[in-house]
């Protein structure tokens, strides 16, 4: 049988059902993938239940290029055609409230292991997946400016500096050190952007770390955006500083640490540039 593209109408119908698929998932309700599965197969051109259930998978990893949660049960497939991340790139411009959305993540006050977050290892080259599927990923990224739009995502970046406080609170209360707890500070919030960091925490043993956070829902690999000044800061301050990276914060918040110099552990592109008269 000759393999026909999907079309535009198609590929906005599937992407649709799926994301109301995945607002089910992240809310914990019970869904059918077959029930769904049915009602979308007499709206397309004839296509087969496995092609949809491949087509799933493919918008699995178009979201994970875009740095979105994506339905755990439907594995991302790669080598998907670029009118498939269009479709992806049109719901979420018909509904700006998805990207704007917050989980709950505010653990009950006093339970410090609930205020704690998983720090793991940072992604290395060696764990890094093949070049194919990486370059469809960053494809995507640069041509939808994933990192420009989580920057301009003040309530992200707000709710996870605020979760990172809790963590470094819970973390210094849970080893006995009650007293550096209650002076960790909320720098960005207190006194504003431009110093370089967003959090003034402490190591238990009283040494100071100044924290920038990064928050995206998407997986660990989402690329962000830093400027020049905490760039700076990084640099003056290395033995103080550390670059707090949150991933997957819309379903179950998770971290690692990123400690100068940067360039050894990620590539840092110019974005922008700044115009003088000569």
């Amino acid at each position: 049988m000759l393999k026909v593209d999907w079309t535009d109408a198609e590929n906005d119908l599937i992407v649709a059902d799926y994301f109301a698929m995945l607002d089910d998932d992240i809310a914990g309700r019970p869904y059918s993938k077959a029930e769904h599965r049915r009602a979308l197969l007499p709206l397309l051109n004839g296509r087969s239940e496995s092609s949809v259930e491949f087509k799933h998978q493919n918008i699995s990893a178009v979201l994970k290029g875009f740095g979105e949660a994506w339905i755990p049960g439907y594995k991302p497939a790669f080598n998907f055609q670029m009118s498939l991340a269009d479709a992806v790139a049109r719901w979420l411009a018909l509904n700006p409230g998805w990207l704007g959305r917050l989980p709950d993540t505010r653990p009950a006050m006093g339970l410090h292991e609930a205020a704690s977050l998983w720090v793991g290892s940072a992604p290395t080259l060696s764990n890094q997946p093949p070049p194919q599927e990486l370059e469809q990923m960053l494809h995507i990224a640069r041509k939808f400016d994933v990192a420009g739009r989580d920057e301009r995502n003040r309530a992200l970046g707000r709710a996870g500096e605020e979760r990172v406080l809790m963590h470094e609170r819970a973390t210094l209360q849970a080893a006995g050190r009650g007293d550096l707890a209650r002076k960790v500070r909320w720098v960005s919030q207190e006194d504003g952007d431009g110093t370089g960091y967003d959090i003034a925490s402490f190591a238990q043993d009283g040494r100071p770390r100044l924290i920038e956070v990064k928050t995206t829902n998407g997986w660990e690999r989402t690329p962000f955006h830093i400027t020049r000044n905490e760039l700076a800061v990084a640099d003056e301050r290395r033995s103080e500083w550390c670059l707090f990276r949150l991933w997957d914060f819309s379903r179950e918040p998770r971290a690692f640490e990123l400690y100068p110099p940067l360039d050894a552990h990620v590539s840092l592109t110019a974005t922008t540039f700044q115009a003088s008269f000569n």
